[in-house]
């Protein structure tokens, strides 16, 4: 409980700095500078060389998969019934398609699960849907957008992304034997300042801009990423036979709210930047409820 406090904390706090307290230009450049190329792959480096390669490892990365492209051909097929706008079908498919699996799957993971639950949550995000964002959430803004997308500027943005190189590096340490005692003594408290930095972030951003026009494209969007998404990776995972702490940790990441960033490329490709922060800001708050909701369903 202690945990889940800490999360609605350091969200509401920086949900009321960014009111009240006109923080400086850049904070939230700055904070992210951080928790991506310094307390994420810290983190990774930790976290990594524990992971337990098993049968079922594969689940929580094809829960990753099994929502983009879900997303992508639920919402092309409901815009060419509705008529909807090339931009609208890009936007609802990238920030609807795409988790939030590090800012708030990370955090959320390990107050529900504790460290075996967050080993989980790193393997989904970090070979599912940082990926999937890199390649796949590219193509879908560059085509939406009527550009071409460039193979080797997706391939370059992957392979230098500071949290692969670590898990690349991770795995070979792990594969290893694992790190020292001294190592983890100073990865521990580096990736510690993740949660409560990114969550701080999370707030400061916080956005909601409802119009008229969006209330479908709204229920529909958070109906696919906070419900049938989710169930829909419940089903796979069943059906195969996946169970314990990887089938839950797997859904749960796939129900996770739409993803910073996703909102962030929906913006630079002109994808109605206005549903795609709308969707982004709905879905931090409405996944506060339903994720902790979701772990009890899973008997969590």
């Amino acid at each position: 409980m202690s945990a889940l406090l800490l999360l609605f904390a350091c969200l509401l706090l920086g949900a009321l700095v960014a009111r009240y307290a006109k923080p400086p230009a850049g904070i939230v450049h700055s904070i992210n500078w951080w928790v991506i190329h310094i307390a994420l792959p810290a983190l990774v480096l930790e976290l990594v060389p524990r992971v337990k390669i098993d049968a079922q490892l594969w689940f929580p990365v094809a829960a990753m998969w099994v929502t983009f492209f879900g997303a992508w051909l639920l919402f092309a097929a409901l815009g060419t019934w509705l008529g909807w706008s090339r931009e609208r079908i890009g936007a609802l498919t990238l920030v609807c398609g795409l988790g939030n699996t590090s800012f708030m799957g990370y955090p959320m993971m390990q107050a529900l699960h504790g460290k075996e639950g967050l080993e989980l949550a790193v393997v989904a995000d970090q070979l599912g849907c940082f990926p999937l964002l890199s390649s796949a959430g590219v193509a879908v803004a560059s085509l939406y957008a009527g550009r071409m997308p460039q193979p080797k500027v997706i391939l370059r943005r992957i392979l230098t992304f500071p949290a692969f190189v670590s898990l690349i590096v991770g795995g070979v340490v792990g594969a290893l034997g694992g790190w020292p005692a001294w190592a983890d003594g100073v990865f521990t408290p580096i990736g510690a300042t993740l949660t409560p930095l990114a969550l701080f972030s999370v707030g400061l951003q916080f956005k909601f801009h409802l119009g008229q026009k969006q209330l479908a494209a709204l229920g529909l969007g958070l109906g696919w990423k906070l419900m049938l998404a989710p169930l829909a990776c419940w089903l796979l995972g069943t059906a195969a036979g996946v169970g314990g702490l990887t089938l839950t940790v797997g859904v749960l990441q796939a129900a996770m709210a739409p993803m910073i960033s996703a909102a962030i490329l929906a913006d630079e490709y002109t994808l109605e930047p206005t549903l795609a922060n709308t969707i982004l800001g709905a879905g931090i708050v409405l996944s506060l409820v339903t994720i902790p909701l979701g772990n009890l369903l899973l008997g969590g």
